[in-house]
């Protein structure tokens, strides 16, 4: 009887013992941190030369993308690409400054050049009225660009944006702070920039699954290098915020500051991406822009940028080739002279600081 109670104790033992180092082991194995490269960049603003020449391109018809074509190895190298387009395409004939009207064909450039998702959202988002919202969408979506900002209906709104990119779920929140004094058609058609609403989309988006949230705002007061009120306010509140992973935004046509906020990296402005913009009009900075890239890991729930790096661009004119600065000069392909001093423009304003790697060459 004894030895039974013995042989039945040790099997009780040895059990108990492999139950407890299985629920060990389940508990320390964890899944290895992911590295994920995202880049953003600055305006799509498509003034009447640009389409203008995008038909001399199409022969006939509308084709934008030469003018993108030497940025697209740069957009495709990363693991999530995302645009920004500032006015809205619709069937229509095509207008420029001050209402714009884009020909719908920019969104097959855009997909070709390797963007994965669009933001819509800007102060250009209603110069066609709510047609012209749910025509922008209509486009990207037959080109394959998924997108957010600007909606054709209150679900479509109540939905977040969310991609899975290497195991990863990403979340894309985009909003402007400004509408040029359009009245939106309802209350769901465009995001209205407000802490307390981005707030509470970040974190609708990570009890959804999100484990990165990305905020991009269409913000800042125009051919100013340095944030606004606005800007700096918006930024500090939701950079104190756990559900957000990092603040990038648009609009000022001009290259702003990368900065962190309490450990959390806010990109405020990368100037325009394509514009007629020339220092005829505006600002010779308006010609300048940048490909933002930001190096995240992701552990679990986690996330965090790690660093950001940056490609300084220029747009040469009149053909509007987006032009990396450092292949520009290795290819003489515009004046030296004219590309390093866009190029000291734009490090000059976008600083050295901890964390930002400086201009990719």
């Amino acid at each position: 009887m004894r030895r039974g109670i013995l042989v039945a104790l040790t099997l009780t033992v040895a059990l108990a013992w492999i139950a407890g180092g299985w629920a060990l082991a389940r508990r320390t194995v964890r899944p290895a941190p992911v590295k994920l490269t995202v880049e953003l960049n600055g305006d799509l603003l498509i003034h009447s030369p640009l389409w203008q020449r995008a038909l001399q391109y199409g022969h006939g018809s509308y084709d934008f993308t030469p003018m993108l074509r030497e940025v697209a190895p740069h957009v495709r190298a990363a693991d999530l690409a995302i645009c920004h387009v500032e006015t809205p395409m619709t069937p229509r004939p095509p207008q420029g400054y001050p209402v714009f009207n884009t020909p719908t064909q920019l969104a097959r450039a855009i997909k070709k050049t390797g963007w994965d998702i669009c933001d819509t959202a800007s102060n250009h988002s209603l110069d066609q009225g709510q047609y012209g919202i749910d025509q922008t969408g209509v486009a990207l979506d037959r080109a394959g660009v998924v997108h957010t900002g600007s909606f054709p209906s209150a679900a479509a709104q109540s939905r977040t944006l969310i991609v899975t990119v290497k195991g990863v779920r990403v979340a894309f929140l985009a909003d402007t702070e400004m509408l040029n004094g359009f009245t939106p058609p309802h209350p769901w058609s465009v995001n209205l920039a407000a802490v307390s609403r981005v707030r509470r989309d970040a974190r609708l988006a990570r009890r959804r699954g999100a484990q990165v949230v990305i905020v991009n705002f269409h913000w800042g007061t125009e051919f100013q290098s340095q944030p606004s009120g606005f800007q700096l306010a918006t930024a500090h509140a939701l950079a104190a915020d756990p559900d957000i992973t990092v603040i990038v935004g648009q609009h000022v046509h001009v290259v702003q500051p990368i900065v962190r906020i309490g450990g959390k990296f806010v990109v405020y402005g990368e100037g325009n991406l394509l514009s007629n913009e020339t220092a005829s009009c505006c600002p010779a900075s308006t010609q300048d822009g940048m490909l933002v890239f930001l190096h995240l890991v992701v552990n679990g729930a986690g996330s965090k940028v790690q660093s950001v790096s940056y490609l300084p661009t220029w747009i040469r004119h009149p053909d509007y080739t987006v032009l990396p600065i450092g292949d520009a000069l290795s290819r003489h392909e515009a004046p030296a002279g004219v590309l390093r001093a866009s190029y000291a423009r734009t490090v000059s304003v976008v600083g050295r600081r901890p964390g930002v790697l400086g201009p990719v060459p």
